[in-house]
């Protein structure tokens, strides 16, 4: 990639990225010389502009590496989460196409769950440990540790399989970027709204297996900046990482910051937080007050994105139109944002309806009816949003289409009763849902993760019921609250509200 060569000229000594509290840290130089023989690899094996790869790793230097160099190569590069079970992750593994798969031992089961259905004859390559029949990464890279000078073609680029919360996961894949501008400029809202430069150091404290981490490192590498990743989060590492590595730039998600809230007032005042200039914070809704304490915790500095992982378009907000505009997800900054009924009529301001972006395309990997779904005779596309727009052009989401729940003809959209829920002082998460009532078709159930356990009761019960109508009208408050002492929520923050709902049909 050129501007990664540019930075390796221009700074080579200077640190591209590192992993917090291990002080394990690649140079751009190093990141340079490296993705230049990841690309040879790719090369070598006979991989082709838009064949692809797949990653399976913890937070890891080597993410970097094989990711950089695979754009360098232009193929695409399948991120997996380390949470999946060894058959769901080759699942993604085969469908993707991938000819590389690049794990360690750790993940072992996965690479037996491959060899037993490998029909791209898929190559494993072990980064840590070793793993009979698999080549060892560190071996076969040394092989290429001459800098080749690899022609400009096209931009290798992620292809993410979505979390499959109804069904077997779907790849989002989008045409490979033209050229290295072409990358540059898919990033320019980041670099414009964010104000990304060589100066940025940038904390991810969520995993690199997810769209806005490993993207938003891109960026921040791309403009010359050094990024952190965090192994794991935690909400005191969290603070201690910004104060040690003098953290400008920072990304979270809405459990992140309940996290960090609910530490002592003493342990929250004991960092210095002064580099801080922008955190950025998407993926799930936040609640209101939550990002009110925040904006009063960290001042004014509070950033608010909404985008999928299809990329169809984008809105963004800074905590000054956030506070005047409170719950606002922010204006379109890539696309044109519309809101129409279910007849596909255009709705005006404060009307409720599906979001549509009028923006740039992607489609379903080898699922061409949910990608045709996902699309109006006009090709503007959803990806299954609901929410409406003020007068000023700003977005407010309301929720999932999937997760709408009709009560005696009501629509009833569950997160406004999980925000709600969500700031009772008893309450550490919470999942909203419907099940069925012969009366009104459905009902509303609410399900409630306490921060004390041994709390739970069904007088605690009725005093949450309570709460939710002191706050909001009583059709659309739950008929019953159950308590769970985990929840199944992703560390990407979202829920996975088809386990819960799954597990109370079948008791109803």
């Amino acid at each position: 990639m050129t501007t990664l060569r540019a930075w390796a000229d221009k700074f080579p000594d200077k640190t591209a990225c590192l992993v917090a509290g291990t002080e394990e840290q690649m140079t751009f130089a190093a990141l340079d010389q490296r993705a230049n023989s990841v690309a040879q690899l790719l090369m070598w094996m006979g991989l082709s502009s838009g064949d692809g790869i797949a990653i399976m790793l913890d937070n890891d230097l080597a993410y970097f590496e094989l990711v950089w160099g695979a754009m360098r190569h232009g193929v695409y590069y399948t991120p997996i989460s380390t949470h999946l079970k060894p058959d769901e992750a080759a699942f993604i593994i085969r469908d993707s196409g991938a000819k590389a798969f690049f794990t360690t031992e750790k993940y072992a089961d996965v690479i037996g769950a491959l060899a037993q259905d490998n029909p791209a004859n898929c190559s494993v390559f072990i980064l840590g440990g070793s793993v009979a029949s698999c080549l060892d990464y560190k071996r076969e890279l040394a092989k290429f540790d001459r800098y080749l000078e690899i022609p400009e073609g096209p931009v290798g680029k992620d292809f993410f399989y979505s979390s499959g919360t109804t069904g077997r996961p779907k790849g989002i894949k989008q045409p490979l970027f033209a050229n290295a501008q072409q990358f540059r400029s898919s990033g320019d809202w980041v670099r414009d709204n964010f104000k990304f430069d060589s100066e940025t150091v940038y904390l991810s404290p969520a995993p690199l297996y997810h769209g806005a981490p490993l993207r938003f490192t891109q960026r921040a590498l791309d403009c010359g900046g050094t990024v952190i990743v965090m192994p794991k989060f935690g909400p005191e590492a969290a603070l201690a990482a910004i104060e040690r590595y003098g953290v400008t730039h920072s990304q979270w998600v809405p459990t992140m910051f309940f996290r960090m809230l609910a530490l002592p007032e003493d342990i929250r005042a004991k960092y210095n937080l002064s580099s801080h200039q922008c955190a950025i914070h998407a993926a799930a809704p936040c609640p209101v007050e939550i990002k009110e304490r925040m904006i009063a915790w960290w001042g004014p500095i509070v950033w608010e994105y909404y985008a999928g992982s299809e990329r169809n378009g984008v809105t963004c907000i800074s905590a000054a139109d956030w506070l005047t505009h409170k719950g606002s997800v922010g204006r379109a900054v890539v696309g044109t944002l519309h809101i129409l009924d279910e007849d596909q009529n255009e709705l005006g301001p404060g009307e409720t309806g599906d979001v549509y972006f009028e923006g740039p395309e992607f489609s379903y990997h080898n699922d061409p009816e949910k990608t045709a779904r996902s699309r109006n005779d006009k090709g503007w596309s959803t990806i299954g949003d609901v929410g409406f727009l003020d007068r000023d052009g700003y977005l407010y989401l309301t929720d999932r289409r999937s997760h709408m729940i009709i009560s005696g003809g009501v629509n009833i959209y569950p997160a406004e009763i999980e925000n709600r829920l969500s700031l009772h002082p008893d309450v550490q998460d919470v999942g909203v849902f419907g099940i069925p009532n012969l009366e009104f078709g459905e009902e509303v159930k609410a399900v409630v993760q306490l921060k004390n356990p041994a709390k739970a009761s069904l007088e605690l019960a009725a005093e949450l019921i309570e709460f939710c109508r002191s706050g909001m009208s009583n059709v659309k408050c739950p008929r019953s609250i159950d308590f769970e002492t985990d929840m199944p929520r992703h560390d990407n923050g979202k829920l996975f509200k088809h386990v819960l709902k799954k597990r109370y049909l079948e008791t109803v």
